[in-house]
This record gives C-alpha cells, structure tokens and sequence, in this order.
C-alpha cells in the first residue's frame, strides 16, 4: 500500500480454493483479480453502500487494476485481503488492497484498482452520491481530496 495512506481498517478472508491453483502449484495470478473483487464488493457492503438484490444496482465498474506481486500464494495458505479508498473524484474512486497472510502477516500482493460510479440502466458514469462520499470520508477517517 501507499506508505502515505492510513491504517487499513477493513479485511475479508478469502478460501484458496484447489481450482485457483495454476499447474505450479501456486494461485494463478488470475484468481487475484477476483480476490480483489470479492474483497471490495465485502467493503461496499459492510459500508451499507449497497442495500439492494441486483448487481445492477451496485453502480460501480471497473476502470483499472494494477497487481504487484511479492510472494507467491499457495494452497494451504490463510489469506486476508485488506481493503481502503484511498481518492474519492467526482465520478470515480481509487480503492488499495493488500493480500496478506491472517495469522503471519505476510505480504502476498499489493494492488489498487480505479472504480467509476455507474447507471447501468442509463449506461453512463454519474456522480459519486453523496450519501457514499460521507460515509466512505466517515469510515476511513480521512480528508480525501476531490480529484478527477
């Protein structure tokens, strides 16, 4: 993570499943991907930012993800993925993770991704609501500059 950002305060565990395991016998570099993504959909929702059933609703996508590797992840190791919104813009975000090891701590990867807030019935980017900016500046404790 960026050594100017704050403490993370949000962690999912994630299952290393035998299916994400590539032929040398470490997570596929793949499955990250969708490491980070089950980890950020945990902090939309522990956040209360998505209430609803419908994916639709969730109004996010995906802009950019950049994954940097440290360690390899193999089956039997117990990970965490830590997640915190590092840049609120007007219509997008940038949220940083780190893929660490639950009981050692050991750093697996770093990541960030870059979100656009989205009306997936209109197919254009909104605004991010303001009911999210407060919550996100109120959970992570932080004066996020609006950058776009």
């Amino acid at each position: 993570m960026d050594e100017r950002c704050h403490t993370v305060r949000f962690y999912h565990p994630i299952e290393v499943r035998y299916g994400d395991l590539d032929p040398q016998g470490h997570v596929n570099n793949a499955s990250y991907l969708t490491y980070l993504e089950q980890a950020r959909i945990a902090y939309i929702r522990h956040l209360g930012l998505w209430k609803s059933k419908s994916f639709l609703d969730v109004g996010i996508i995906l802009a950019d993800a950049q994954i940097t590797f440290q360690k390899p992840v193999l089956f039997h190791d117990l990970i965490q993925v830590g997640v915190k919104i590092t840049r609120l813009g007007n219509k997008s975000l940038t949220m940083q993770y780190q893929i660490e090891g639950i009981e050692s701590g050991e750093l697996f990867a770093r990541a960030s991704s870059v979100l656009v807030t989205y009306d997936y019935p209109r197919h254009a980017s909104i605004l991010i609501p303001e009911n999210w900016r407060t919550t996100i500046r109120e959970y992570e404790n932080l004066d996020i500059l609006h950058q776009e």
